[in-house]
């Protein structure tokens, strides 16, 4: 299996793609085709556990690894979740479940990917026989830097670096990253938003004087963002094992389709869903649910991508986002792959803050996807509504999602298929929103917020969060947007 740029230019092996991260052209790589999962392997996969159905298909992508090693990669990464189940399925209604992706080291969706990759990405390293040091760069929205750093700590020949909007994340997201440890890691708050910092390190990437630089240090740029192919990839398993969840409780048929509704920023949860079905998981439509930033829901409605706009600081950081780049990957493939026409998107993007697609092509993407949205009030309400008709707590960015699913139901009423809707972070990562949202009571400080959400709801809180609280700071520095690559510099010289 060989991946190609968005922007052309490259023909890569799994391998290859997985440590560049990004292509030198800045364009995202994906598969020269999509593999298949036939229906003989989908029986198979029935009775296989989360870290066999991973696995299989992790291989379809990465046949330049070893199959043997990768399965045993799988169940090394899965077994540090410490429960049965890495995505249980929860029936909340009649035909309508939440697939729990947080139930990993960091209790975020970003560890079903970020336990794995760092078998993706050394292995890799042998594979194209790379011997420099590897400097993954991540910029992040609250969730993946404390997966990647987790994930990546006192890993052999690599180093990680973190960039975070210093006031755009929540307050336990930057406990979690500021206390992370780990003698190769490093962890700076930017002044402005996640998509400053996602700007700010794909220059980086791009720049071929730090280029230069880099290579007289013997360093090698990747990343462990969604960009990243080997971060995106497993993320499409929990979708197939999710189907196959039904299947086997008897709530559908082998081959009947259903719908997902997944809250996305960066559009990388939701594509994965679009990736499974290319691969032939039976799903009918991707219901994309955005939060007051909608630009998302707006581009699904209109065809145009428009980054002009205010910017809300809102309760699910997450998804705090205007400049979406996995829906490159989109882009790229319903213009019938064409790598032109999706560069010179991109550049218009970069230079005007907006793009549009044809009818056309907007109609192929309705074919699939449709877009909703929750502003804050509307995320409080429906939280509230599942807790009180279910008991069920779930946190604001699944809260904006639910939203988004009864906004389907209520204007599909004799939709009769099956509905599940992606959830992405423990509630106790937003202790003090989700105590508002299902209490109405308010409290300034997150481990407050915990015990009272614990006391009203009795739901368990994670060990990983309930220790921050006795833990002191390590990374406390806040720089300037413009000034990245020189704490990139800092931290490799020390």
């Amino acid at each position: 299996m060989n991946f190609v740029s968005t922007r052309g230019g490259e023909k890569v092996s799994g391998a290859q793609a997985v440590v560049n991260g990004l292509s030198e052209n800045g364009g995202l790589y994906v598969p020269e085709k999509f593999p298949k999962i036939s229906d003989k392997e989908m029986s198979e996969m029935l009775e296989a556990s989360y870290a066999e159905r991973a696995a299989k298909v992790l291989c379809k992508f990465f046949t330049d690894y070893d199959a043997a090693e990768l399965s045993a990669a799988c169940e090394s990464a899965y077994a540090k979740f410490g429960v049965q189940d890495p995505a249980p399925l929860v029936k909340l209604d009649d035909g309508v479940y939440i697939l729990e992706l947080w139930h990993g080291p960091t209790c975020a969706f970003k560890d079903m990917a970020l336990t794995i990759l760092p078998y993706l990405l050394r292995k890799g390293c042998d594979l194209c026989g790379i011997k420099e040091q590897i400097l993954i760069l991540v910029a992040t929205s609250g969730d993946t830097g404390k997966a990647a750093l987790e994930g990546f700590k006192d890993a052999d020949g690599v180093k990680i670096m973190v960039f975070y909007p210093s006031e755009g994340v929540s307050k336990m997201q930057k406990l979690q990253m500021g206390t992370q440890e780990g003698k190769n890691v490093n962890v700076v708050g930017v002044k402005g938003n996640f998509d400053d910092c996602q700007t700010a390190v794909k220059e980086i990437f791009s720049n071929s004087e730090y280029a230069e630089l880099l290579k007289q240090k013997n360093v090698r740029l990747s990343s462990a963002n969604s960009i990243n192919f080997g971060r995106l990839a497993p993320q499409i398993a929990y979708y197939f094992s999710a189907y196959l969840d039904l299947v086997s409780a008897g709530q559908i048929e082998m081959g009947e389709e259903i719908d997902f509704t997944v809250p996305t920023g960066n559009f990388g949860n939701i594509l994965a869903a679009y990736y499974a079905k290319q691969m032939g998981l039976p799903v009918r439509r991707l219901h994309c649910a955005s939060n007051e930033n909608r630009i998302l829901s707006d581009f699904l409605a209109t065809g145009v991508y428009d980054t002009v706009r205010e910017f809300y600081k809102t309760t699910s950081p997450s998804m705090d986002i205007l400049v979406s780049s996995n829906l490159e990957r989109l882009i790229f493939e319903i213009s019938g792959r064409n790598s032109k026409l999706t560069s010179k998107r991109m550049e218009e993007l970069k230079k005007t803050g907006k793009y549009e697609i044809t009818e056309e092509e907007l109609q192929k993407i309705n074919e699939v996807f449709d877009g909703g949205c929750a502003d804050e009030d509307e995320c409080v309400e429906a939280m509230y509504d599942v807790f009180v008709d279910t008991g069920y707590v779930m946190d604001t960015h699944t809260g904006c999602a639910m939203k988004v699913a009864v906004d389907w139901f209520e204007k599909h009423k004799k939709d009769q298929t099956e509905m599940i809707i992606v959830s992405t972070a423990n509630p106790y990562k937003f202790p003090q929103d989700v105590l508002y949202a299902v209490t109405g009571n308010d409290v300034k400080d997150s481990f407050k917020g915990i015990k009272r959400l614990h006391a009203a709801t009795a739901m368990a809180v994670p060990k990983c969060l309930k220790e921050l609280r006795d833990k002191t700071p390590r990374f406390t520095t806040v720089c300037d947007k413009k000034k990245l690559f020189d704490e990139v510099l800092a931290f490799l010289n020390k």
